[in-house]
């Protein structure tokens, strides 16, 4: 697993914000660092919500020169189709970000469905195993609770495997660490915070 990490300027003692890249996303960005090769200048980067997808945007857009477009599925389509258009002028990516890519994404103007119909497509899915692990360890290194790797794989083996429910179980931890004034994360505490939040497995689902 690696990790492409956004070059901006950040305020001293800020965590930096990284993606992580694993089997779930790395053909996503494999498709987005080769822009130059792409029939046109714009991409659509699709996946589930929490994925990280829009700092994957953001990230190239910095290191390209490129522009991003968040939730570009609902911004204006006369905006969108100008913002693709200057894309190709500059011969700079545009890299939009979107719940789905058409045709689930449902373009009225027509001039802007052919053209986003042209554009490569980046769809991220769900964390495999070793990527799912990582990104809750780095959740709670965010929030400075401190996890050895056997707790962290106690948890993700009780918990689904998706970016939204990692997110959930990260912030329960802490709302917990924060209350009980520890925050070195235990299995029993871990084992207790997931049952009353209600994120932890039905034993029969557990491995």
């Amino acid at each position: 697993m690696s990790q492409l990490s956004l070059p901006l300027d950040r305020p001293a003692g800020a965590r930096e914000d990284k993606f992580l890249v694993g089997e779930g996303n790395a053909k996503a960005v494999h498709i987005l660092e080769h822009w130059a090769t792409w029939p046109v200048m714009a991409a659509i980067i699709t996946g589930p919500r929490k994925s990280g997808r829009s700092l994957l945007a953001r990230t190239m857009a910095v290191r390209s020169g490129g522009t991003m477009i968040d939730e570009a599925d609902r911004q204006s389509e006369t905006m969108l189709f100008h913002a693709w258009n200057a894309a190709q002028a500059a011969h700079r990516p545009l890299f939009l970000v979107a719940d789905d890519a058409p045709p689930l994404w449902q373009v009225k103007l027509p001039d802007l469905r052919s053209r986003l119909g042209a554009s490569p497509i980046a769809r991220i899915e769900q964390p495999d195993d070793a990527l799912a692990a990582g990104i809750l360890q780095q959740l709670l290194d965010r929030h400075e609770i401190a996890a050895n790797p056997d707790v962290v794989a106690w948890v993700m083996r009780r918990i689904e495997r998706d970016y939204l429910t990692i997110l959930r179980t990260a912030e329960a931890l802490e709302e917990d660490a924060s209350r009980r004034r520890n925050r070195r994360l235990s299995i029993p505490a871990a084992k207790a915070t997931l049952t009353a939040s209600g994120l932890l497995k039905a034993p029969d689902a557990q491995p």
